[in-house]
């Protein structure tokens, strides 16, 4: 058996092409285009190229990119206080601050006073805890592409046996909880699972979330499972994923590459946020199964 490849990249193009046009409507409706804030301190080499990836993909969708570069040395008063004028600022629906940051400042602090209907990551307290109860909120942007990827490939998944493994509150324990909301029967695994392989040998879904370059061996797919591995890893060889890509798609029914599979589906979803929480702010209503 050969794998078919789950194009992330082509779905997110797609994606981002059907939310310019819905962000079009918007600023008709509004008044005013989506307005997204990032926050990059320091000068982190891939932070870096993140912050003007995501800046590119905003202005070209026709949102407001607002880019804010602090140096490695500022306090974390001096950010707390940036957060707070970015909370208040009536332009701005959405506040990302790029992580990792300096060692001298909590990033719990930081994230936790993004305001949580301004908080397009996902990662406060409020919103995971919206989405472990079943209330709308904002959803981390990487698991909701995956599931997004996951529906255009299988459609309904409910019944269906998948297995998150890691358990990061960014990737893998919202990844669960996105598809239990689905009606699958969810195994989170990580590295001290015992006999993981045996774990993963009996699910139709495996969402590889681990941080480890090729953790994951094709013989313990299932035939036919669909594979979504999130992991990048740079090795000699490059970069690869958590699943040892080779062996999985020598079994698997269908398969993201690394890179072009769940990397580009994070901006897309990102944007789509941003915009969710505009049309919120601003009270125009919109079509959620649009969006």
């Amino acid at each position: 058996m050969s794998a078919d490849i789950i194009d992330g990249k082509a779905f997110a193009e797609a994606f981002r092409g059907r939310l310019a046009v819905q962000v079009a409507a918007f600023t008709a409706a509004a008044g005013r285009a989506p307005g997204l804030a990032v926050v990059l301190v320091g000068e982190d080499p891939a932070s870096a190229v993140y912050v003007r990836s995501k800046g590119k993909a905003t202005r070209a969708a026709g949102m407001e990119s607002f880019e804010h570069r602090l140096p490695a040395t500022v306090s974390q008063d001096e950010l707390l206080a940036l957060v707070d004028a970015l909370n208040a600022d009536p332009a701005i629906d959405g506040i990302l601050v790029q992580l990792p940051l300096p060692g001298h400042i909590d990033e719990r602090a930081v994230t936790t006073r993004i305001d949580p209907d301004k908080d397009v990551d996902g990662f406060h307290p409020v919103n995971a805890g919206r989405l472990a109860t079943g209330l709308e909120g904002f959803v981390p942007c990487t698991p909701l592409g995956c599931l997004m990827l996951l529906k255009d490939r299988l459609g309904d998944l409910a019944g269906l046996d998948a297995v998150v493994i890691g358990r990061s509150n960014i990737v893998g324990k919202p990844m669960a909880q996105l598809l239990l909301g689905e009606s699958c029967t969810v195994t989170i695994a990580h590295s001290k699972t015992r006999d993981l392989s045996s774990v993963v040998h009996r699910a139709d879904i495996v969402v590889a979330a681990v941080g480890r370059p090729r953790m994951i061996k094709g013989e313990w797919i299932k035939p036919g499972a669909t594979v979504i591995d999130v992991g990048i890893n740079r090795t000699a060889d490059g970069l690869v994923g958590d699943v040892d890509f080779a062996g999985a798609a020598s079994v698997a029914g269908a398969i993201t590459p690394v890179p072009g599979g769940v990397g580009p589906m994070t901006i897309a979803c990102l944007l789509r946020n941003t915009l969710v929480s505009a049309h919120r702010r601003e009270r125009v209503p919109y079509e959620k199964g649009s969006l």
